[in-house]
């Protein structure tokens, strides 16, 4: 059995709830967990070893709300400086051209990215079925995710609302409820894996108020519940929302949620931006995916999240789709989730540490997980390594601060997932970058040139 040893960490931070920052130490590895941290482990012939000196260990971040296919419809002009809605309206056209190739190499593109940031655990919310393709696109996701070596929980989404019902979406990327409970009974027994330090999961995620029928909302929580598996929708991401929600249920997003008994510690919402003070003491215990970045670019608004740590929501980091994004980056939305938090609380803004807490055990909990997102025995072998020794961190005397507000490259100097190392100084072991990056950009120009050449 092959150990991995990392040797001479300079600082380690764990989120274990004991130790902030521990300097000086090792880490040993064997298969996929972590079995030792201290000083002086000794290293026998059958251990690779790593030489940590001046470099900072930490949990891989867990990302918790994305949409890979969207990597391959960033900066399309039509449709950029819209608010949701409209962004939305006019992405819709696009993504009706969506193949299995694009499915496959859209999360190809978003695992490389996630990967060589420092995230080792994500999630994506697949939502688009266009009619006339096959309906096993999320299969490909998976494919993706072994190859590429990520640990990765899919949430089928779904959409069965179209606009002949006064909803948001084309009629043609919609599907029937007994359609997506179908294909969700065979996601989940094929691929489902509950156990510790399982690569894969699913969860059942209809996409949004606007875009599902209520009956698709009972039937996914009905079968969820039965399966034990988690549920996913974006919640209350924009006052167009609200109003959608008041005018069509006569309810607000979080009250219509309550209704159909969405709530509690096997859901999560993706935004929960407009909620008032007594919605967030009722979302105590249900998770949050705030997603600074692609809020701040649709003008959505701010997330409320110290009053939501306040009231024990769980609360984590995610990047959102990147068309609403444009970028797989988790340092980033690191970064702007701790300094929206500042704009927002000022003094009483959360410290860099509970910055990085939230991306990291925050979002292995809002995924149902105990077994990432803390470096200590026992939990999984998902760590990152930062190379404090980089021009970028000259100056700065709080190696915690340094990586969140410093960094000029959100390159990470080591990513391992599962007690594997799987990406390097930007390089990925199992994939080469430079494919992926010529084969989807090639599919992406072809669905875009098709809808345009149909405008014509």
């Amino acid at each position: 059995m092959k150990k991995l040893l990392l040797k001479n960490i300079s600082h380690i931070l764990t989120f274990n709830d004991l130790d902030q920052i521990i300097k000086r130490n090792d880490i040993l590895i064997e298969e996929n967990k972590i079995v030792q941290i201290s000083e002086n482990i000794p290293a026998d012939n059958n251990t690779e070893v790593i030489d940590c000196t001046n470099k900072m260990a930490m949990p891989g971040f867990v990302n918790t709300h994305h949409h890979f296919y969207q990597t391959l419809f960033r900066g399309i002009p039509e449709v950029q400086d819209k608010p949701l809605f409209s962004w939305l309206v006019g992405s819709y056209e696009f993504w009706k051209h969506l193949t299995p190739d694009a499915v496959y190499y859209g999360s190809l593109v978003a695992f490389s990215e996630l990967l060589r940031t420092g995230c080792t655990t994500t999630m994506d919310h697949h939502y688009v079925f266009p009619q006339g393709q096959p309906g096993n696109l999320i299969d490909y996701q998976f494919q993706a995710a072994q190859e590429i070596g990520m640990r990765f929980h899919a949430t089928r989404g779904s959409m069965s609302s179209g606009r002949s019902k006064g909803a948001l979406p084309p009629d043609c990327v919609v599907q029937s409820e007994d359609t997506i409970i179908e294909d969700s009974i065979r996601l989940i027994d094929k691929y489902h894996d509950s156990g510790i330090y399982s690569m894969q999961r699913i969860a059942l995620a209809p996409c949004s108020p606007f875009s599902v029928t209520l009956d698709l909302m009972r039937l996914t929580k009905d079968l969820a519940r039965e399966k034990n598996v988690m549920m996913h929708t974006h919640l209350a991401e924009t006052l167009d929302e609200e109003r959608y929600c008041l005018e069509k249920f006569g309810l607000r997003p979080l009250d219509l949620m309550e209704d159909l008994e969405w709530l509690g510690p096997d859901v999560w919402f993706a935004h929960s931006i407009h909620l008032n003070d007594e919605e967030i003491k009722r979302l105590k215990g249900t998770g949050v995916a705030h997603c600074p970045s692609s809020n701040m670019k649709l003008g959505s608004g701010i997330c409320r999240t110290s009053e939501m740590l306040k009231e024990g929501v769980k609360l984590s980091i995610a990047v959102d789709g990147s068309a609403s994004n444009d970028s797989s980056n988790m340092w980033e939305e690191i970064r702007r989730a701790y300094l929206l938090n500042h704009l927002k609380y000022g003094d009483d803004g959360m410290t860099a540490y509970e910055t990085l807490k939230l991306a990291t055990r925050g979002g292995a909990e809002v995924l149902g997980r105990n077994d990432i997102g803390i470096l200590e025995v026992n939990k999984a072998a998902d760590i990152v390594l930062l190379d404090l020794n980089d021009v970028a961190f000259a100056g700065c005397h709080d190696p915690i601060v340094a990586v969140v507000s410093c960094g000029n490259s959100s390159l990470v100097d080591t990513t391992i997932v599962n007690g594997k190392i799987v990406a390097q100084k930007g390089h990925l072991f199992n994939k080469d970058v430079e494919d992926i990056r010529v084969k989807a950009h090639t599919i992406s120009e072809k669905m875009i040139r098709k809808e345009r050449e149909s405008k014509q």
